[in-house]
């Protein structure tokens, strides 16, 4: 199984806005058509298409929110291929790409509080919860390179 990132281009976008997640998770992840016109029109987002092969099969989203922070606002493997590693082997990816960054000095994520899944899965690539957002709402967990 070759996973990698590939950009979202015109050949590939359509793909990539069918792409979806499970009826539970819909409340926690944003489509990704609306990631992808929120990306056209603000500067300092990339986004990213998961491939299996030579399928997308999941999405990234991250923004530069100052030279030295970056954050991770979207993260979705479509429903019919999770629970197979791609996530894990794809957010390795996605870190390992922000990182090649020398200004990049800490990386943030924001889950659902409730969310245990994703606080384990999160934490065992050394994300470290530090508080609520500023919204209160959901939990801010950060890498410090």
């Amino acid at each position: 199984m070759s996973i990698t990132l590939e950009d979202v281009t015109s050949s590939n976008y359509d793909a990539v806005c069918d792409l979806d997640v499970t009826d539970e998770q819909q409340e926690y992840v944003a489509s990704n058509m609306w990631s992808l016109v929120e990306s056209h029109y603000c500067q300092g987002h990339t986004c990213k298409a998961i491939y299996q092969n030579d399928k997308p099969v999941g999405f990234f989203m991250w923004v530069s929110e100052a030279p030295e922070r970056v954050s991770i606002w979207r993260f979705m493997v479509d429903q019919r291929y999770q629970k197979a590693g791609i996530g894990r082997t794809a957010l390795n990816l996605a870190l390992n790409e922000i990182k090649a960054s020398d200004k990049v000095k800490e990386i943030e994520i924001c889950y659902d509080p409730e969310n245990t899944v994703a606080k384990d899965f999160y934490s065992s690539f050394g994300f470290q919860e530090v508080g609520l957002d500023d919204d209160g709402e959901d939990m801010l967990a950060v890498i410090k390179l």
